[in-house]
């Protein structure tokens, strides 16, 4: 594809290697160990979601599940790739990827400790837009499906990666640093912060959860805050997704097929991993220092990529997402269905509030009983919207 840029010069978009993939499966790529307590209570303690079923032993094991559990956004925690590999295959020459979304189907299962998920990848195909972000932009779609070690349906994702080409967001400049300066907070301001975040806490401690009955359409859930984004936040993130600690994955790809993930994907050198050289230095593949996501704590490289400066993980957002909604739901909660558009990534200095409210009652849901439709979005500081989203939810009848 080609199109115009902002100098009249046509911009080529070359999608020939990725057209090869579509409908197909891809990525194999497994973790070798099941999952752990500690493994969870890392999980929560990054994505900063301190509901204590899924860290407090004490309070774990007197409550309905008797012991940790997973909370659902844990699900992403448990594949390699954040989720997201499935949508990014096929090489774009001088191309980079953001997140731009993610839609999931649970199926009853949660995650406890000692469970191991497989994955089934294919990749569902894309489409391409005109952006303000980067000119001609890829919207691709990555399918996974997991399983637990009993054959088990736990969940689907649908992922989807904005491929894009860095000199065309280079040029329209929309993240550039000077306009994405980290905000210092003042004292009073992170006072604030914090005694709204100490307010979301206290909202449902306890997990207690509505009866379907006694939700009504409009009603507001409690606002939460995270932040303020910070590298070190960043960083603990990405160490929580277990695929980015030092050996915990493998590839498994089957004799005699051709895995387009482990190839270059037409991103810039200083990007890209080095799956060789990790063998004897595992933070040449580790995601952190090195690769794609070395941009996240790395301002220098994410200026590079048109980024700006050093900004937080797409797999996140939706977690805190997951566990915005779940938290008001309760102990007896589940969400069976969700779906999210990210509009922007959460950009280091900033903070993000998380508001919902209820805009739906189904009374005969696919799942089987009511259910609720729950809306979301995520604002920065200055109200600029990163996140849209609904999730549909029991509750008990």
């Amino acid at each position: 594809m080609s199109a115009v840029n902002a100098n009249d010069e046509p911009v080529q978009l070359d999608l020939s290697d990725v057209d090869k993939w579509v409908g197909k499966p891809i990525v194999f790529a497994e973790l070798w160990n099941p999952c752990n307590e500690t493994d969870i209570q890392r999980w929560v303690q990054a994505m900063d979601y301190p509901n204590p079923v899924h860290w407090d032993m004490e309070f774990a094991r007197a409550s309905r599940f008797g012991g940790l559990v997973a909370p659902q956004s844990f699900a992403v925690a448990m594949d390699y790739g954040h989720g997201c590999h499935p949508a990014c295959v096929g090489k774009i020459p001088g191309s980079h990827l953001i997140f731009g979304g993610e839609e999931w189907w649970f199926y009853g299962d949660r995650i406890r400790p000692g469970d191991k998920l497989f994955q089934e990848r294919r990749f569902d195909g894309y489409k391409v837009a005109d952006t303000k972000f980067a000119g001609p932009t890829v919207f691709t779609r990555g399918d996974t499906v997991h399983r637990n070690q009993d054959g088990v349906l736990v969940a689907k994702e649908r992922a989807t990666a904005i491929r894009y080409l860095i000199s065309e967001a280079k040029k329209r400049g929309m993240y550039d640093k000077e306009r994405r300066a980290p905000k210092k907070w003042t004292a009073q301001e992170l006072d604030e912060i914090q005694r709204l975040r100490m307010d979301w806490i206290l909202s449902n401690r306890e997990g207690r959860s509505l009866r379907y009955e006694d939700v009504k359409l409009g009603d507001k859930l409690p606002r939460r805050v995270v932040g303020p984004h910070s590298v070190v936040s960043f960083a603990l993130e990405c160490r929580a997704h277990r695929q980015n600690i030092w050996g915990t994955w493998r590839w498994n790809v089957p004799e005699g097929v051709y895995d387009p993930a482990k190839e270059d994907a037409g991103f810039d050198k200083n990007m890209t991993y080095d799956h060789e050289a990790g063998r004897i230095d595992p933070r040449k593949k580790d995601g952190l220092f090195y690769g794609p996501s070395s941009g996240h704590i790395n301002a220098d490289k994410a200026e590079k990529i048109g980024m700006g400066g050093a900004y937080g993980y797409g797999a996140s957002m939706n977690a805190w997402f997951h566990d915005y909604i779940a938290y008001w739901a309760g102990h007896e909660g589940f969400i069976w269905h969700s779906q999210t558009q990210f509009r922007s990534p959460a950009f280091e200095g900033d903070v993000t509030y998380v508001d919902g409210e209820v805009i739906d009652k189904i009374e005969m849901s696919p799942y089987g009983m009511p259910a609720v439709k729950v809306q979301a979005k995520m604002t920065t500081q200055e109200g600029e919207i990163i996140l849209t989203g609904k999730a549909e939810v029991q509750l008990p009848y």
